[in-house]
């Protein structure tokens, strides 16, 4: 940081010299307006001439050093050049001082007892103005202040009287006392100049930090952003075969197969599983990126939900040998039951992985008007420094090998996005090598109260459809497994690869349904075949799309057709639940449509 004492001299004497050469306009038409009127009151036969001259020496000289001011402030002055002004403007300053005091020699003694009492207190005046604006430049004023006192007193002495004698000497105290106070003002100047320097080197240090910042900020966006089109692409082109081998393994399990074939069979549908589940994480952390979750409010009972997540979760724990506990609970929150239960299966997903022994607990309690849902462990805690750090994408402690099998560490990044999408908070109290425990805070109901349709019954079992299927997607694997499938549902599937192709196969035969992968070739979309089939058939003709996105920008655009919207991987039960409420006239939750299927 740079004080005034530690500015470069010549730095800090280019500033004061402009600082001094400021000060010169303002004086010049007083001191013209002064010089006239006393000409005008001292003037005698005895001391015209004289009191003409010293006015015409005393405004030429102020107007001198005003142009001189005045160029000198228009050009830049530079450091090399400090010294030589401030020699010349010494030299200036020795003579303007002369020149004044030279009135002393004009009028004094010519005049009147109150005229030369008039002069002396011009002096007085002109010497405190001088100390004022010459102040900046302390040797300056002293060269003037000098010379003044000097003319002034050499005329006092000649005048043999022991009163001026006296005038002398109240002139030297006089000079003495604005001394002291141009070397404060000197000080002032200097200090001022300096922080004046600071003040700039902080704003152009604070400017060139703030364009770095922002620049590492502009590449950790495009870094991100080049992550998102990356996964989303990655994602995309994966969920294609294995949506299609989604739908050859369940036609497949509906086919007569030996012990052996079945036990193969299992363990082909146990591995796509576990690939759809790590895409469907991908796709959760999409769709919370792309602020398409719009939570569906209601009033449900926390219990079921736990019991849930109990039955699904606990088999993992007892795998580990560590103990799963879930507290028995009549409350009752108003939130949404899926997005929670999504929060909750990351959260108890995560305590089960860092847990080696103890357990895990989930429980709740209430506090003022809100429900908190804890989920404790006793595993392995988080530093404090690593608090935040544990909410973002694809971190992860202890696994620096990226071995899969513990996760994408996108859970608690999913878990902190849906609470925030549901405005509650989620907090996180952890001692390292005790264990963590998160909390989720839920508005408090009524456990009486139930949302209409919360309770909805789970369908009854599979029957078959009896309808015509027309399925448009660009991909021959996913055509014929669709085929398959729906076949085996009871249904007549035409199948085409463009929007062309779809049109015409329904103007051969009108179909009851259109099921449409929403990226297409050509840059086209599925919402765009919709749009056209029911501008021919009818606006009310039943359709559903299917995508592979998880890029944000495309989830926004199929979010807005207004079409059901499945994403890929798409299980056989979610298409056939799917599919029968779309033909039942019943909406599909367009946030997150399937989730707890596709989790179940």
């Amino acid at each position: 940081m740079v004080k005034a004492s530690r500015l470069p001299e010549d730095r800090m004497l280019v500033e004061q010299l402009r600082l001094q050469l400021g000060n010169i306009g303002a004086s010049v038409i007083p001191t013209i307006l002064l010089a006239l009127l006393l000409v005008w009151v001292l003037s005698n036969e005895s001391n015209a001439l004289a009191m003409r001259a010293w006015a015409g020496i005393i405004i030429l000289i102020k107007l001198y050093l005003a142009r001189d001011a005045r160029r000198l402030l228009a050009t830049e002055i530079s450091p090399a050049s400090a010294r030589g002004l401030l020699m010349r403007k010494l030299v200036l300053n020795l003579i303007d001082g002369a020149a004044w005091g030279s009135l002393a020699w004009a009028a004094l003694g010519t005049t009147t007892m109150a005229g030369n009492v008039l002069v002396l207190a011009v002096l007085a005046g002109v010497a405190g103005s001088s100390m004022s604006s010459l102040a900046p430049i302390f040797p300056a004023f002293i060269v003037f202040g000098a010379t003044e006192l000097i003319v002034l007193g050499s005329k006092l002495w000649t005048m043999g009287d022991p009163a001026y004698d006296a005038l002398g000497v109240a002139a030297i105290i006089y000079s003495a006392a604005l001394v002291g106070q141009a070397r404060n003002g000197s000080r002032a100047a200097r200090r001022a100049i300096g922080l004046r320097f600071e003040n700039h080197e902080l704003i152009e240090r604070l400017r060139i930090e703030t364009e770095h910042a922002q620049a590492a900020h502009r590449t950790a966006e495009d870094a991100n952003l080049a992550k998102s089109r990356f996964l989303a692409a990655a994602s995309h082109d994966l969920r294609q075969p294995i949506h299609a081998q989604g739908l050859f393994l369940e036609v497949l399990a509906r086919s007569k197969l030996s012990a052996d074939q079945y036990d193969a069979l299992a363990n082909a549908r146990a591995t796509w599983q576990a690939s759809a589940e790590m895409l469907d994480t991908l796709l959760d952390f999409s769709r919370i990126e792309a602020g398409v979750v719009e939570p569906q409010m209601q009033v449900f009972p926390l219990q079921p939900l736990l019991n849930k997540i109990e039955n699904e979760l606990a088999p993992q724990a007892d795998a580990k040998g560590i103990v799963y506990r879930s507290r028995e609970t009549h409350a009752a929150v108003r939130s949404d039951p899926a997005l929670v239960a999504l929060i909750l299966r990351n959260l108890v997903s995560n305590a089960i992985r860092y847990t080696e022994q103890g357990g895990v607990l989930v429980a709740c309690r209430a506090r003022g008007e809100q429900m908190l849902i804890e989920v404790w462990d006793t595993g392995i805690g988080i530093e404090p420094a690593q608090h935040q750090a544990v909410f973002r994408e694809f971190h992860q402690l202890g696994n620096a090998e990226r071995d899969r099998r513990k996760g994408l560490g996108l859970g608690l990044a999913i878990a902190q996005g849906l609470a925030r999408a549901l405005g509650q908070p989620l907090a996180l109290v952890s001692t390292p090598g005790r264990g963590s425990v998160f909390r989720l805070a839920l508005p408090a109901a009524r456990a009486g109260v139930v949302a209409e349709g919360a309770a909805e019954a789970m369908p009854g079992p599979a029957r078959m459809f009896d309808l015509r299927v027309l399925v448009i997607d660009d991909d021959e694997s996913v055509r014929t497994g669709m085929r398959q499938l729906l076949g085996a549902w009871g249904c007549v599937c035409d199948a085409a690869d463009s929007i062309e192709e779809a049109q015409a196969l329904a103007r051969a035969h009108r179909p009851g349904l259109v099921i449409s992968d929403y990226r297409l070739r050509e840059l086209r979309t599925g919402a765009e075949a919709i749009a056209a089939l029911r501008a021919e058939f009818g606006a009310d003709l039943p359709a559903l799309l299917i995508t592979g996105d998880t890029a944000p920008q495309r989830l926004r655009e199929a979010r807005a057709t207004g079409v059901p919207l499945l994403h890929k991987p798409v299980l056989p039960s979610q298409l056939y639940r799917a599919m029968s409420a779309v033909l039942m006239g019943r909406e599909l939750d367009s946030s997150f449509a399937g989730l707890e299927m596709r989790r179940a």
